[in-house]
């Protein structure tokens, strides 16, 4: 969906699984400052929105996601994976309960999977699942801002910022009320710094939870069973991940950051050196220049001098070896 909000001022669409909604409107690090100031907001309108009504929901849900949520509180936000049979991630929700409805957003084009698996796992529990991202847009509001959100709207609020599930009519007339509007790439920069990992950005068709530090923030380790929850558990009691996430900061002088998907080498064996691992998000940030985050195998020494494509690095722990 286009967002009515790629009409405003200084608006550049974002490209990619992003598109529909504004990279940013003409001052990427002034709009990065906006949001680490706590204020402005995000135009997150391109997210699936899905729900799910019904008075087995949580229970229901508890059964399907990787995060203990059977008791889940009124007006508590969560996160939480679905996995392949082997353990591999296949959707990241996130997710609030307000009472009568679960709500979660979830990335761009993914709802109709979403959609599809859960009405699978229905059978005979008291459930409805449906797709809302026709009828909502997510919001993102920056942790300390102090705008409100309007009577009777869905928010999800966690230490990073409040998401709101606007109704899509009223996106406009908020966006009016709320300003300055920030960019994705504002938003993005913000999510690097603090290490968060992103679906299909950090990670592949084989990443497991344990790689990107989602134990604890979305997978609950002392819960009942769920789809590929034998791997979470062997890989936690017996072994180690084989990759783990790392955040790079990149040499300033390059005028082009690396692109996803850049192959990672050590520094100490020249430009021929065995490919350690790969660049998965990379952006400027206001405060801490060329940064990224990365995925690079295991057993890589966490003071290893490392390379880029042709850009230095260094990195910082995100997930310990």
């Amino acid at each position: 969906m286009k967002s009515p909000l790629l009409s405003l001022p200084g608006a550049v669409p974002a490209e990619g699984v992003d598109e529909g909604v504004a990279a940013h409107y003409g001052d990427l690090f002034r709009e990065q400052r906006a949001l680490a100031a706590g204020t402005g907001f995000v135009d997150l309108s391109h997210r699936g929105v899905v729900t799910v009504t019904g008075e087995d929901r949580l229970s229901w849900l508890h059964l399907l996601l990787t995060q203990h949520v059977s008791e889940l509180p009124a007006g508590e936000a969560t996160e939480a994976l679905i996995l392949s049979a082997h353990g591999h991630i296949e959707h990241a929700l996130y997710l609030v309960d307000d009472g009568e409805t679960v709500w979660a957003h979830i990335e761009p084009g993914t709802q109709d999977a979403l959609v599809q698996y859960l009405e699978s796992m229905k059978f005979f529990y008291r459930v409805e699942v449906a797709d809302r991202t026709a009828d909502f847009a997510v919001v993102h509001l920056p942790a300390g801002s102090i705008a409100e959100a309007p009577d009777g709207v869905v928010v999800r609020q966690t230490a990073y910022g409040r998401d709101l599930f606007l109704p899509r009519e009223r996106l406009e007339e908020y966006a009016a009320r709320t300003g300055p509007a920030a960019g994705l790439l504002a938003y993005e920069a913000l999510r690097v710094e603090h290490h968060r990992p992103r679906l299909g950005f950090e990670t592949d068709h084989r990443t497991i939870p344990h790689e990107l530090g989602w134990i604890g923030s979305a997978v609950h380790l002392q819960k009942g069973c769920y789809r590929g929850q034998e791997t979470v558990a062997r890989v936690q009691n017996l072994g180690k991940p084989p990759r783990r996430l790392v955040f790079l900061h990149l040499d300033g002088s390059e005028v082009h950051l690396p692109p996803a998907g850049t192959g990672i080498r050590l520094a100490d064996e020249g430009p021929d050196g065995r490919k350690i691992g790969f660049v998965t998000t990379s952006v400027r940030h206001h405060e801490l220049g060329p940064v990224a985050l990365a995925l690079v195998k295991r057993n890589v020494p966490v003071d290893a001098r490392l390379v880029a494509g042709d850009t230095a690095a260094a990195q910082e722990v995100v997930v310990e070896p």
